[in-house]
């Protein structure tokens, strides 16, 4: 499907790539009409389940447990208040009224436009929508649904609308939950969760007030959350994780292929589902800073995730390649460029990003590509891993077997996408009881030895996602690969595993020790944690294991044979890494 891209750039489309003109054209974006009927049917299942969640509270179920309670909840608040907290709540109520809410979504949708150097319309519409169709099912809930309001002093006017569900805290709901999703998607730094955190808090404080002031039972505050939240959840899906809806891009355009460019092209490689608009434009006018005019963009597919664009680029001539999207797509691209010499710039825009956080690269995809394009060439290492029904392939960062692998098949792609990489951690609480594995290890032809291990991890690099350290000895450069043979039991050997791998002082024993280690058989002195060099490993399971290559499972297997190609892949770096 086309993406826009801006004026003299490159855009792929039906297979050709093609240079955009400067006449302009307005048209919808495509896959408009889908999306709203989609949004449209979800929003009155929404409808359809919110009025009879009402319907019940105020029919058949008003006589249970807990719904007996509320009434005991609101006149406990009512007993409980105080000048101050009689203040606070009238600040907080008043952070979900609607003319608050209008304006400040009104406000946040113009940033959104204005602010950036390409307005960021996707976002801009996903938080108007949402607000919006928050507010249009509420209004279908109140005409449905007849509740009384608390049977307590109310510190407010009463509107003339139903109890359930609380207007105002919806309406906090798909505007600051609104807000802490596009804070974590969109904004880089440190202080990103923090900000999404306060955001998130907000709706919950407005509820809370709510119920003080005498306004809400519990559960029509549960049910305003709950609202709010369904809002962003078919709003979000369909705008920002599935973006089924893609700018159509207009004007004339005069036929180019990669073919028809004189040597020297730069061809930017792209995932288009973690790259906006607005970062191909600024990348696009970081490469012309630098000299690379009329940059050739190629976008990935779900069946070719880089390799067919890359080998494409070479082949007709392409002297720099820059890659744009997570590690999949680095690693497709990589491996790929391998052995040709090309230079590649490594522009990080995914979850994990392993090789530009080892490589020191900075995180935001414009400042990663000026930093490379400001540094020079540097020859790095490759891995290359095969096995049962894994075809040979390579890979930049890691790869490995067992307890990371389990984490990545359970991570959801949705929190991914809202969380960034702690959504592996999240995920990773889940599978700490992730059965213990038997495993045969050969490492550059020596004698093979026995292990039992939680997790074994084949790697270029040495740190993975928050900044951890888990082979403290893996260089890109080096010309080896480091193994890393996790395996501590009961709560004391997980305490040593984490002590050990937070000195990061462990010497990883060379291959030239195997023979000693075959002999020690499976006693390794309790030890939790152990670490290898090698040129060539082979792995070989009891039982098929979860595997995963650079963060992305690859189904299970008992097998895996991993080997280095030294200095294999040219990529540019800022001059402090030279």
């Amino acid at each position: 499907m086309p993406t826009a891209v801006p004026d003299g750039a490159a855009e792929v489309t039906g297979g050709r790539t093609e240079a955009v003109g400067s006449a302009r054209s307005f048209a919808l974006p495509r896959g408009t009409g889908r999306t709203t009927a989609r949004i449209a049917a979800l929003t009155a299942g929404q409808a359809a389940s919110m009025v009879g969640l009402g319907l019940l509270i105020t029919g058949p179920a008003r006589g249970l447990w807990p719904l007996t309670a509320e009434d005991t909840v609101n006149e406990r608040l009512e007993q409980a208040r105080t000048g101050t907290l009689t203040t606070l709540s009238s600040i907080a109520s008043e952070a979900g009224n609607t003319l608050t809410v209008v304006a400040l979504t009104l406000l946040a949708c113009l940033g959104l436009l204005l602010i950036p150097r390409l307005p960021m319309w996707r976002q801009a519409v996903f938080l108007a929508v949402a607000v919006s169709l928050q507010s249009l099912v509420f209004l279908a809930i109140t005409e449905s649904v007849d509740r009384n309001r608390p049977d307590v002093d109310r510190l407010d006017a009463s509107p003339p609308t139903s109890s359930y569900t609380s207007g105002h805290t919806g309406a906090a709901t798909a505007l600051y939950a609104g807000l802490a999703v596009l804070a974590l998607s969109r904004v880089r730094g440190p202080w990103r969760r923090v900000v999404a955190g306060l955001l998130l808090l907000l709706p919950l404080l407005v509820g809370a007030a709510r119920l003080y002031r005498g306004m809400h039972h519990p559960t029509d505050v549960l049910g305003g959350l709950a609202n709010g939240g369904l809002s962003l959840l078919i709003v979000g899906r369909a705008l920002l994780v599935d973006r089924s809806v893609t700018a159509v891009p207009s004007g004339t355009r005069s036929a180019r292929t990669v073919a028809e460019r004189p040597p020297g092209t730069t061809a930017v490689i792209l995932n288009p589902t973690v790259t906006e608009e607005s970062e191909r434009h600024e990348l696009r006018r970081t490469l012309e800073r630098h000299g690379h005019r009329e940059p050739v963009f190629l976008e990935t597919t779900a069946d070719d995730p880089g390799a067919g664009q890359s080998a494409r680029a070479i082949r007709e001539g392409a002297t720099l390649v820059v890659v744009c999207g997570g590690d999949g797509t680095v690693r497709a691209v990589a491996d790929a460029l391998a052995g040709s010499g090309v230079p590649l710039a490594v522009v990080p825009c995914g979850t994990g990003n392993l090789l530009a956080r080892n490589l020191g690269l900075p995180l935001s995809p414009v400042a990663a590509l000026e930093a490379a394009l400001s540094g020079g060439p540097r020859r790095l290492d490759l891995g290359s891993i095969e096995g049962d029904g894994l075809p040979a392939t390579g890979f930049a960062a890691m790869a490995g077997a067992g307890l990371d692998a389990a984490m990545m098949e359970h991570t959801d792609p949705r929190a991914k996408a809202a969380l960034g990489w702690p959504a592996y951690a999240l995920a990773g609480f889940g599978t700490l009881r992730t059965p213990r594995m038997r495993v045969t290890i050969r490492l550059d032809g020596s004698p093979a030895f026995r292990r039992t291990a939680r997790m074994v991890l084949v790697a270029n690099v040495g740190t993975v996602q928050g900044g951890v350290t888990l082979l403290p000895a893996a260089r890109p450069d080096d010309g080896l690969l480091d193994l890393l043979v996790l395996d501590p039991r009961g709560p004391g050997g997980w305490l040593r595993a984490v002590r050990t791998l937070l000195r990061g002082r462990a010497a990883p024993r060379r291959p030239s020790t195997a023979s000693t280690l075959a002999a020690e058989g499976d006693d390794r002195h309790g030890l939790p944690v152990e670490f290898f060099t090698f040129r060539r490993a082979e792995l070989t399971f009891d039982a098929p294991q979860s595997r995963e290559l650079d963060g992305d499972p690859v189904g299970p297997g008992r097998r895996l044979t991993a080997e280095v190609r030294p200095g294999a892949l040219t990529v540019l770096l800022p001059s402090r890494e030279k």
